[in-house]
């Protein structure tokens, strides 16, 4: 059995590869990705794939028994039609199943709803592919909060929009872990996942941080409005109001969702605390 990912390059890709490796071997896994340099390292057969290239994917998918769809990182409207060209490109080949990485969130209601309903429709177009699917729907990842430590520490706290609103964080390690799974075990086709953990306020989130890394960082909540205008100047229109509409999103309950982890992955999915312990190892 061949199983190929896309976005092998990227940090998730690169999680589900390696899980993959130790279910099947390395010689049944194919990485996709837009720049085959980037992907080398991780030691499997590299193949080009751009998104925007149908053709690209014509050639990759050739071969291919199964294949893991990460959701493009473009604005919404366009990653419609880039997924498209993977799905048509797997029916054209012969590709069996089908496995796509979306996401938990609102789809009506706040900024980052656009990116909801756009992962939305892919849904459909999987589901109305003809291929044996299974989608998962990804949690927010903790890692950015991680990475973005100094600047909390040198802030003295960690601040947004979300208030008292939970999120059900996840990591790129435990999706990696699940979706191998998802692709090896055909008892999962025909199936929509929340890949979640479990719910966690931005205060709990900073006591457990605090735990880890011996800070002292506090939560303090501020309104959407000047969040969002912090987070544009920041970063841009269209990230700065993407991240404020996530965190917006979690103030609403759009990310206090019940998890699927444990019937996906065959086990529970670890704690908030447990990710920051094993990321801070990692690093």
């Amino acid at each position: 059995m061949k199983i190929a990912v896309t976005s092998a390059s990227g940090k998730l890709g690169a999680s589900i590869v390696k899980y993959l490796i130790n279910l099947i071997g390395k010689e049944n896994v194919i990485g996709i990705a837009r720049t085959p340099e980037k992907a080398t390292y991780l030691d499997v057969e590299i193949r080009k794939g751009d998104y925007n290239n149908s053709e690209d994917f014509n050639e990759a998918l050739q071969g291919v028994d199964a294949v893991l769809l990460v959701s493009g990182m473009d604005e919404p409207q366009k990653r419609i039609q880039q997924h498209r060209n993977v799905i048509e490109a797997a029916k054209q080949n012969g590709v069996q199943k089908i496995v796509y990485t979306s996401i938990v969130g609102d789809e009506n209601n706040n900024a980052f709803s656009p990116i909801v309903q756009s992962n939305r429709q892919t849904e459909k177009d999987v589901q109305n592919s003809g291929l044996n699917w299974v989608i998962g729907r990804n949690g927010i990842y903790i890692e950015p909060d991680l990475e973005y430590i100094d600047t909390y520490v040198k802030e003295g706290r960690i601040e947004n929009c979300a208030g008292q609103g939970k999120c059900t964080y996840t990591s790129r390690e435990e999706l990696g872990f699940a979706y191998a799974k998802l692709l090896v075990e055909n008892k999962h086709n025909g199936n929509v996942y929340n890949l979640v953990g479990e719910p966690v306020t931005q205060t709990e989130l900073a006591e457990n941080i605090n735990k880890v890394y011996g800070t002292n960082l506090i939560y303090n909540s501020v309104t959407i409005d000047s969040y969002a205008a912090d987070r544009k100047a920041a970063l841009g229109d269209f990230m700065g109001t993407v991240i404020a509409g996530i965190y917006e999103g979690i103030k609403s309950g759009a990310n206090d969702v019940h998890s699927d982890y444990e019937k996906a992955a065959g086990r529970e999915h670890i704690s908030n605390l447990e990710m920051i312990k094993n990321f801070n190892l990692g690093n």
